[in-house]
This record gives structure tokens, sequence and C-alpha cells, in this order.
């Protein structure tokens, strides 16, 4: 059975455009799949990146008109230039490990739907309510919000200098076990032909 490790952020556009999906493909593939919620500020710096409103006037402008022609492709929603962007993606973060450790519920919806309330819904991520909102919708108790905080932290942080260590420099970005790695929403059909065998 193969596995998917799937590192990502909260306030990642590209992951939101994933939707959900890499649940899918692995699904389909009888694959599993891990989430591993990352800081990508901290991994920009570690690997060579620019944060977006660091990034030349030129980069930024073609960033805007790639998310536009994606949002178009995949059929999801999404606001170029969301009221709460950046925020504090920490608090969300937190939650998806802690519901990961936990279980009860679809971690696939929550993950897209604490992405989908940055880029589509106008909402902070960063805020309790909407955490708290987002875990119950996908079927896990609320209260994890403000469970475990040290531990989702501690896991934060290693996932980070994990997607160092394994050569991740961006989100979405998917680590097969074979060793094939896949970075972007867009290369999701590969990675769905590398679990079927022809790629």
């Amino acid at each position: 059975m193969a596995h998917i490790d799937y590192f990502f952020s909260t306030l990642s556009p590209f992951a939101y455009l994933a939707g959900t999906r890499a649940e899918e493909i692995a699904a389909r593939h009888g694959a599993t799949l891990t989430y591993k919620p990352m800081d990508i500020i901290a991994l920009f710096g570690r690997t060579g990146g620019t944060p977006p409103a660091e990034r030349h006037p030129s980069r930024q402008d073609y960033r805007l008109q790639e998310l536009a022609r994606q949002s178009t492709k995949t059929g999801l929603p999404l606001t170029l230039q969301p009221a709460h962007f950046p925020t504090n993606p920490a608090p969300s973060s937190y939650a998806i490990i802690a519901a990961q450790d936990t279980g009860g519920g679809d971690l696939g919806a929550l993950v897209h739907s604490i992405l989908r309330a940055c880029w589509a819904e106008e909402r902070d991520i960063a805020d309790d309510a909407v955490v708290r909102e987002c875990l119950s919708g996908a079927g896990f108790d609320p209260d994890l919000a403000n469970r475990g905080l040290l531990s989702g932290a501690e896991t934060y942080a290693a996932n980070t200098e994990e997607a160092v260590e394994r050569g991740v420099f961006g989100s979405p970005f998917y680590v097969v076990d074979s060793g094939q790695k896949f970075w972007g929403q867009d290369r999701l059909p590969d990675l769905d032909a590398h679990l079927a065998g022809d790629l």
C-alpha cells in the first residue's frame, strides 16, 4: 500500500485549489495520507523561496493571473486578495494536527474548509470561532481548537524541519513513499498517474 505525506500551509491558495483531489486519488489507489501542516514562511527562508509580498512585482502579477486561471479550471471560487491574508496560520495548523491525532472526523474536509474559509469566504483562520466551526463541520470535537497546543506547536515545528530535510520547498507538496515528489495542485494528475504505475 502506497503512502503519501502531504506538506502544506493553511495560508496557501494553491493548497486550497487542490480541493479534495489528493484524498480522492489516495482512495482510488488504496494509499494512506498523512497531513503535515508546516510554517511556509520559515520553509521559504530555508529553501531559497521568497514570501509573496517580497517578490518582484512581475512575479506578484503573474501569481495573481495564475490563481485566477486555476480557480476557473478547478471551479473553486477564490478571492485574489482576501481580507485576512496574511494571518497567523498556527491555530488552524494546530487544530488539524490535533484532529489527525484524535480521529473521528473527515480530515480532508477539515483541511479544505479551513483553506476555503481564508480564500473564498473572507474569514480569519486565526480566529478561534472560525477554527471551531471548521472542526465541527468536519465531524470533530470543536474543543480540539484549545487542546494539545504545546503538542501541536511541537509537531508543526517538526513538520517544517522534516519538510526541509525531505526536499519540500512549497505548498502543496506531496511526497510518496516511493521517493517521488509532486509540487503544486497542478501536479495532482501526475501523482495519480504515478500511483497507477503509469508515471
